[in-house]
C-alpha cells in the first residue's frame, strides 16, 4: 500500500526541514505527540525512537487512542528529506519518506508511506484508520508553527528582509 498526505506551507521548505528533523523534540512541539524516547544513536546519525502519538476518536470530548511504534529515524540533507523505517508492531517495514521541496510561495511537504505486510487489507485499514489522521495532524501542526515563525520574523515566505517596524503619525 502507498499512500501520500501532503500541505502546502507559507515557510521555507529549510525552516520546516530543521524544525521536523528532530524528533525528539516533537512532543514539545506536537499537541498530539505524547512521548518521543530515542533508544539509541547510530554512527551515521540516523536514531531508532519509540514514538507515541495519540488518534484523536471523539477529538469533541478529548477522546483518543494512543498510537506507539519504533523506528530508525534519519535525516538526508540533499535534497532534504526525512526518513523513517517502522521497526516491529502493526506497522513493521512501513517505509516513510518526507519530502521537502521549495515553491513560489513557500514549500510543500508531502510524506510517503509505503507499506507492504502479507495482509493487503491489513495496511489499508491501518493506512486510513491510524496513520492518515496522525500524517495529516502532524503537517498540520508543522504548518502552523512554520507560518508563524515566518511571519514574526520576515516579510515573506521568500524574503531574507525583517519586517518593518510600523509607524504612526501623531
Amino acid at each position: 500500500m502507498h499512500s501520500t498526505v501532503a500541505v502546502e506551507v507559507g515557510a521555507p521548505a529549510t525552516l520546516v526541514f530543521e524544525l521536523a528533523r528532530h524528533v525528539q523534540r516533537w512532543p514539545a512541539l506536537l499537541p498530539h505527540y505524547v512521548r518521543v524516547t530515542v533508544l539509541a544513536r547510530h554512527a551515521d546519525g540516523a536514531v531508532t525512537a519509540r514514538m507515541i502519538a495519540v488518534r484523536p476518536i471523539l477529538p469533541v470530548v478529548g477522546f483518543g487512542v494512543p498510537v506507539a511504534w519504533r523506528s530508525r529515524v534519519w535525516a538526508e540533507e540533499d535534497p532534504p528529506r526525512l526518513r523513517f523505517l517502522h521497526l516491529g508492531g502493526a506497522t513493521d517495514g512501513m517505509d516513510v519518506t518526507w519530502h521537502l521541496v521549495p515553491t513560489d510561495t513557500g514549500s510543500r511537504v508531502a510524506i510517503e508511506h509505503d507499506f507492504r505486510p502479507r495482509v493487503g487489507l491489513w495496511a489499508w485499514a491501518i493506512d486510513r484508520l491510524f496513520v492518515r489522521p496522525i500524517a495529516q495532524r502532524t503537517l498540520a501542526s508543522f504548518k502552523a508553527i512554520a507560518e508563524a515563525t515566518t511571519a514574526a520574523t520576515t516579510d515573506g515566505p521568500r524574503s531574507g528582509r525583517s519586517n518593518p517596524t510600523k509607524k504612526t503619525s501623531r
